[in-house]
């Protein structure tokens, strides 16, 4: 098996075609999320009268019962919750023959988002470990992902 090295153009992970379709039903719902993270911030939901951090999809909060959302840019930094190496070929869609991390990122705010890595990786980080997430592009859309791993405090 190969190492994992950047695709010549566009995200080194999958194809630009798997990218997420921002318009319609769910891309309506998120499309505070991607507009933001197309001018690089993270903006989480949260429900308009408690404050309460609400999963991406949440109509009605699980709190108050409110079904409004309140979206905010949030500090795009947490700690990994848990991670797995994929090993899974599939030509026209995964753009690389090695392993690559996916990653259950608990942020600040206290949602939580799974990712990949900004740049190509074959391992994890390790559970607990801080992270500073930035963003990918998978054809037209910035996703995020995490930019680098901290140290400890």
């Amino acid at each position: 098996m190969s190492a994992v090295t950047p695709a010549p153009s566009g995200d080194w992970l999958l194809e630009s075609a798997l990218a997420p379709v921002v318009a319609g039903d769910v891309g309506d719902v998120l499309a505070p999320f991607y507009d933001a993270a197309a001018h690089g911030e993270l903006a989480m939901p949260f429900c308009a009268e408690c404050d309460l951090p609400l999963e991406m999809e949440q109509r009605v909060c699980d709190g108050c019962g409110a079904a409004h959302a309140r979206w905010c840019a949030v500090e795009p930094s947490g700690s990994v919750h848990a991670a797995t190496v994929m090993h899974r070929l599939e030509p026209g869609l995964v753009r690389v023959d090695a392993p690559y991390p996916i990653v259950d990122v608990e942020l600040h705010s206290g949602h939580r988002l799974v990712m990949t890595t900004v740049h190509p990786s074959s391992t994890a980080p390790p559970i607990g470990a801080p992270v500073r997430i930035g963003f990918r592009r998978l054809g037209d859309i910035a996703l995020p992902a995490i930019e680098s791993v901290e140290e400890p405090q």
